[in-house]
C-alpha cells in the first residue's frame, strides 16, 4: 500500500472523525457502510440519526451529513438491502445446484463406464483378480502423487493444503483397508446375488454417520427418498434370483461381515466430507484440492493393505509363500507377455481402460463429496447400478451374449428414480424480506 493511500485510510479511521464519538450531536446524521459476513452479520448499509441512537466505533467508513433521514427513507433502504441479500443468496444457491447436477451426471456416466470396463478388464485377468486389485491399490498412489506434484508446482496446491493434519487421512486409509479385508472375507463365503444387496446398507450407514459425526439433520423426504433408492436397487439387482433362499445354509457371520465392510467404507466417505468442511475453515478463502484427499487417503490405504497382505492373500486362496510367483504370473498376464499370457486376450488394453476410467471416476466422485455430501455421492453411485446392469445385458465384445431383463428390473429402476426425485425436493425457502 502506498504512503498516500495509507494516510488516507488512517484519516478515515482516526478518532477525530465526528462519527467516532459516543456523544450525541443533534441535527447530525451518520451513514455507515458495512461488509456483510456470516461470522459478523452487520448490515450492508445502516442509516442512523444521532438524535435517536449512539453510533458504534468499529464501522470502517463514515459519511457525515447535516440532514436528518426520513423514516420512510430508512425503511426503503432496509428493504433494498434485504432484497439484494436475498437475490445474491438465490444466485449462489442456483449456481451450486447447477454444479452439483452437472458433477452428478458426469459421475453417473463415469460410474457406468467404470462398472462395465471392470467387467471387461476381468476377462483377461479372470485368473489374477487379486493381482489386479493390488496393482490398482498401489499404482494409484504413484499416479495421484504425480498429479499432486504437478499441481503443487503450478501453484494450484499450496503448502497450507499439504500441511493439513494427517490423522483423518490415516483413519480413511485404515477404514478403507478394513472394508477391503472384511469384504474379501465375506465375498468368499456369500452367494453372488447377495453381495450387491448387502452392500446397499452403505447408504444407511452414511446417513447415521453424517448425523453423528457432522451433526447433519435430514428431512423426512430425504430419509424416505434414500430408503426408496435402496429398495429400488435391491429389486433391480435381485430380479430373476431366488432371493427367499439366497442366504440359506450361510452362517450369519458372513452377511454381518459384509455389512461391516459397508460400514467401514461409509465411515471413510464421511471423514472425507469432514476434511473438506474442516479445510474450508482452516484455509479460509482457499478451496482444498481434491488430489490432496485422494493422494494421502490412497497412500495410507496402501500402507494398511500392505500390513493386511498375508491375511488378504489367504482369503483369496493364495498361500503367502506362493504370493511372489502369483504376482509374477499376474504381471505377465497384465502385459500379455511370457509363458503365462495364454488366455489373456484383451490385455493390457482393457485393464488400462478400466484404470483410466476408474481414476476419473474417483476424482469426479470426490468432487461430488466436496461440493455436496457423501450421501449424495452414494445416491449417484446407486443410480449407476441399474444403468450398468442394462448396459451389461447388451451384447458386448469379449462378453457372453446379452441377457433378458425381467419386469422386476424395470420396477426397481422406477422406484430408484422416484426415490432420487423425492430426496431432491427442495426445502421451502425462508422469508428473507425482513431483517431483524
Amino acid at each position: 500500500m502506498s504512503s498516500s493511500t495509507l494516510l488516507f485510510h488512517n484519516s478515515l479511521l482516526s478518532s477525530s472523525s465526528p462519527c467516532s464519538q459516543y456523544t450525541k450531536n443533534a441535527g447530525t446524521t451518520c451513514f455507515s457502510i458495512f461488509s456483510y459476513s456470516t461470522s459478523n452479520p452487520t448490515p450492508l448499509l445502516q442509516l442512523k440519526s444521532w438524535d435517536h441512537d449512539y453510533y458504534p466505533r468499529n464501522a470502517p467508513f463514515w459519511v457525515v451529513s447535516d440532514r436528518k433521514p426520513r423514516r420512510g427513507n430508512v425503511i426503503r433502504l432496509h428493504a433494498s438491502v434485504a432484497k439484494t441479500a436475498s437475490s445474491n443468496s438465490a444466485v449462489s444457491n442456483s449456481s451450486t445446484t447447477k454444479r452439483v447436477v452437472l458433477s452428478s451426471v458426469m459421475t453417473v456416466a463415469l460410474a457406468v463406464g467404470n462398472k462395465v470396463l471392470y467387467k471387461l478388464a476381468l476377462v483377461p485377468m479372470k485368473h489374477h483378480p487379486f493381482f489386479f486389485a493390488q496393482l490398482t491399490t498401489f499404482g494409484y498412489v504413484i499416479i495421484y502423487f504425480s498429479i499432486l506434484y504437478l499441481r503443487y508446482r503450478s501453484g494450484m496446491v499450496t503448502d497450507e493444503m499439504i500441511a493439513l493434519p494427517k490423522a483423518p487421512f490415516v483413519a480413511i486409509g485404515a477404514l478403507d483397508a478394513l472394508g477391503v479385508a472384511a469384504g474379501m472375507a465375506a465375498v468368499a463365503m456369500l452367494p453372488g446375488p447377495a453381495i450387491p444387496l448387502l452392500s446397499e446398507t452403505m447408504l444407511v450407514w452414511q446417513l447415521g454417520f453424517s448425523s453423528l459425526i457432522l451433526g447433519k439433520r435430514y428431512r423426512c423426504n430425504q430419509i424416505v427418498g434414500c430408503i426408496l433408492v435402496a429398495v429400488g436397487v435391491v429389486l433391480a439387482v435381485a430380479s430373476g434370483s431366488d432371493s427367499s433362499r439366497m442366504l440359506s445354509g450361510v452362517k450369519p457371520v458372513w452377511p454381518l461381515l459384509m455389512i461391516a465392510s459397508s460400514a467401514f467404507q461409509a465411515g471413510a466417505f464421511i471423514i472425507k466430507e469432514f476434511i473438506f468442511v474442516d479445510a474450508a475453515v482452516q484455509l479460509k478463502e482457499k478451496s482444498l484440492d481434491i488430489l490432496v484427499v485422494n493422494s494421502f487417503g490412497s497412500a495410507y490405504q496402501a500402507l494398511f493393505v500392505l500390513l493386511f497382505l498375508p491375511f488378504l492373500s489367504n482369503m483369496r486362496g493364495i498361500p503367502f509363500a506362493q504370493l511372489p510367483t502369483y504376482l509374477k504370473d499376474g504381471a505377465g498376464c497384465f502385459l500379455n507377455i511370457g509363458a503365462g499370457a495364454s488366455g489373456c486376450n484383451g490385455a493390457p488394453l482393457l485393464p488400462l481402460l478400466y484404470v483410466a476410467t476408474n481414476l476419473l471416476f474417483n476424482i469426479s466422485l470426490m468432487n461430488v463429496v466436496k461440493i455436496s455430501s457423501a450421501v449424495v455421492s452414494s445416491l449417484v453411485v446407486m443410480l449407476s447400478v441399474p444403468i450398468s446392469i442394462y448396459v451389461l445385458s447388451l451384447p458386448l465384445p469379449y462378453l457372453e451374449a446379452g441377457a433378458t431383463l425381467s419386469p422386476f428390473f424395470l420396477f426397481g429402476s422406477a422406484i430408484l428414480v422416484l426415490g432420487l426425485i423425492l430426496y431432491s425436493i427442495p426445502q421451502p425457502a425462508k422469508d428473507c424480506s425482513k431483517i431483524s
